[in-house]
């Protein structure tokens, strides 16, 4: 059983927008899953792909492409997603094992961390996203028989809107160390937002919680729209990203945790190809090179 199904309020769901990004996501961890040197591994994200209309011709396994890694969307980008992927569930297992017993997804999409990772039997898995999203989901892993390895909890609102009631509603203990992610997220959003959301996560976090999210570093966007991964993700899926991003200025999160007691650190994604082995290198007109992973602990109140 994978809970119950949110009921549609005709939010967008995955066909569309930020949502189709959602099973570009899953299509590039379908990809990494088949590597005979996978970093993460997810055999729902498949199934996801396939159900889609919008992307059900979209490759699976690295044969379907036919330039292979030389493939700048299939190759190159898809490794980057099987690697933050793999780094970003041990960043929530090294969370859990310390102490952690509630895990929170941001904007959770298709992730499938609930169904894939072990978690301790005490473990909560609180899931947010759009309505439409959460039914897409639903659907796809019932049919599949999926069953999560932890308690899931599906939370289903907008976090532009009331997420905090909503999660608090849904069970969430503001008294018992969490850990929180917001993979993929933030550079969609309203800086106004993003701020909103630190404050909430300090507010809301027990000395004992942690904190992973990714943030994009560049002043102007657009300056790399020609790069071949942006180009090749229009060109090849019709995916605008530079037009889905906000292009407002972006906050200093990791400043303003760090002056609330949090330990931070920032890191690039090219120190985790080295530790792996795998993974994306520099290249120029980088579109990933402004891309930043933020890892927070709160060590005080």
């Amino acid at each position: 059983m994978v809970g119950t199904a949110p009921q549609n309020t005709g939010e967008d769901g995955v066909d569309a927008g930020v949502g189709l990004t959602a099973l570009l996501v899953a299509a590039a961890r379908a990809i990494e899953t088949h590597r005979p040197d996978s970093l993460a591994r997810d055999v729902y994200a498949e199934h996801f792909v396939r159900a889609a209309p919008a992307c059900a011709a979209w490759p699976v396994r690295m044969h379907q492409v036919p330039d292979g890694d030389g493939n700048p969307l299939w190759g190159r980008f898809a490794r980057y997603f099987g690697l933050r992927t793999r780094v970003l569930d041990d960043f929530l297992l090294d969370s859990v094992r310390a102490g952690a017993r509630q895990v929170v997804l941001f904007g959770a999409g298709l992730d499938t961390r609930a169904f894939r990772l072990d978690w301790p039997p005490d473990c909560v898995i609180y899931e947010i996203d759009r309505e439409g999203v959460l039914e897409f989901k639903h659907k796809v892993l019932a049919e599949v028989s999926a069953a999560p390895k932890a308690a899931r909890v599906t939370v289903p609102v907008d976090l532009r809107a009331g997420w905090v009631a909503a999660l608090t509603d849904a069970g969430f203990d503001t008294a018992a160390p969490s850990v929180w992610l917001a993979e993929g997220l933030l550079f969609y959003l309203p800086s106004a937002a993003e701020t909103y959301l630190i404050d909430m996560v300090d507010r809301l976090s027990t000395p004992g919680s942690a904190l992973a999210y990714e943030v994009k570093l560049e002043k102007d966007l657009l300056e790399y729209r020609d790069s071949p991964l942006y180009t090749a993700t229009r060109q090849q899926i019709g995916i605008d990203l530079l037009r889905l991003f906000d292009k407002g200025p972006r906050p200093d999160s990791a400043g303003d945790l760090a002056g609330r007691g949090w330990s931070t650190s920032v890191h690039t994604p090219f120190e985790f190809t080295h530790r792996h082995g795998r993974g994306p290198l520099p290249e120029q007109n980088d579109a990933l090179e402004g891309n930043r992973w933020v890892f927070a602990h709160k060590t005080r109140p």
